[in-house]
């Protein structure tokens, strides 16, 4: 793969998100968060709408800042560093690629007037078409009863954009979190985020609350999938970035016989080979940026092929990270433990290695 190199532009962007992430949001703020109950802190939600970050793919007339992919996965690699909690990846990134493909206003998401969650899942795996949640004619409109699983940001959302099975197929609709007929369970899954299951018992919607059009779900869908996996590709990179700095940190520091274990030969190895990783994927996930802001409709390979690499590397460094710290690397005082919490849950979202290598194997005809 050809080595990416960042715009000016892009390094502005970068060094700006980590002045304020270093600040605002250290790894200590995901323990408060836990310790609260919250899976995130609204005052730094807050913050990062008013620094333009909800709208990041909302148009300009909509009062988004509009500055394309690659930008939302800076900001979210840089959050991945220090494990930043925020419904960015659910409302800034998915709901806002969803509701732009079909032409709907987004300006109350770059004004930080609704959290969105995406409700897909169904089963242990990632994969919306087998959706069964039914869409069934009723009135003007219609009513949807079913189940969806590991929807992030679902315990705290205003508003849910719900996949369901109409007569004339898959179909996305907009509600209202709060409507009658919903109810959230909030999920306690490693990673303390905000993820929910929900119930919808004969929810009444409308016409209006058709993202696109009836049974054309993939229209809106297909795009903000491919956002939402780049960005948490993007997000999985900043957790093995944060984690191997904390790792070779340790490494310099810590002695044992009057030693720094840094300077054992086997140590250096394996930190050379996590480094070596960090970087290729750190190509295919800036790729996978590029062909979503300039040929998103050939970007479907790329947002896969960083994807399975993004889970498989944070994956390594988390691991390498939990056992060159010895004994500590897992206890609740030790921030590495949160890394390895964090990395095994988005590797999970939005499709596992096992989901991607297998895409990128059918766009390669390798396929059976």
């Amino acid at each position: 793969m050809t080595t990416l190199v960042a715009t000016e532009d892009e390094m502005m962007l970068r060094d700006a998100a980590r002045g304020f992430l270093d600040g605002a949001a250290p790894v200590a703020n995901l323990r408060g968060n836990r310790d609260a109950g919250r899976g995130f802190d609204p005052a730094l939600w807050t913050e990062m709408v008013k620094m333009g970050w909800a709208g990041v793919l909302v148009p300009e007339d909509q009062g988004g800042s509009d500055m394309g992919f690659a930008a939302a996965n800076i900001l979210s690699e840089e959050m991945g560093k220090t494990l930043v909690a925020s419904p960015f990846l659910s409302t800034a990134v998915i709901a806002a690629t969803a509701l732009r493909a079909v032409g709907r206003d987004a300006s109350h998401i770059a004004a930080g007037e609704a959290i969105y969650a995406l409700a897909v899942d169904e089963g242990a795996k990632f994969n919306p078409e087998t959706s069964a949640l039914r869409a069934e004619a009723y009135r003007n409109g219609f009513k949807l009863t079913g189940t969806k699983t590991f929807v992030a940001e679902g315990a705290g959302a205003d508003r849910i954009l719900v996949l369901a099975r109409a007569n004339a197929g898959l179909t996305l609709f907009d509600i209202d979190a709060k409507a009658a007929g919903v109810s959230r369970t909030k999920m306690d899954l490693v990673d303390h985020r905000d993820h929910a299951d929900l119930v919808l018992d004969g929810v009444e919607v409308t016409g209006e609350d058709v993202v696109g059009e009836v049974g054309g779900a993939m229209c809106a869908l297909a795009p903000a999938l491919r956002a939402g996996q780049a960005a948490v590709s993007a997000e999985l990179l900043g957790v093995s970035a944060g984690a191997f700095g904390m790792t070779t940190g340790y490494l310099k520091e810590r002695k044992q016989f009057g030693v720094t274990i840094g300077t054992f030969q086997a140590l250096q190895h394996r930190a050379a080979h996590l480094f070596c990783e960090i970087e290729v994927t750190t190509s295919a996930v800036m790729n996978a940026g590029r062909m979503l802001d300039e040929t998103p409709d050939e970007a479907a390979l790329a947002v896969s092929l960083a994807k399975a690499r993004a889970s498989e590397t944070a994956g390594l460094a988390v691991r390498e990270g939990v056992q060159m710290h010895g004994g500590i690397g897992m206890t609740d005082e030790y921030d590495m433990g949160f890394y390895m919490k964090r990395a095994r849950v988005a590797a999970e979202w939005l499709g596992d290695y096992g989901y991607h290598a297998a895409q990128v194997a059918r766009a390669r005809g390798m396929a059976a």
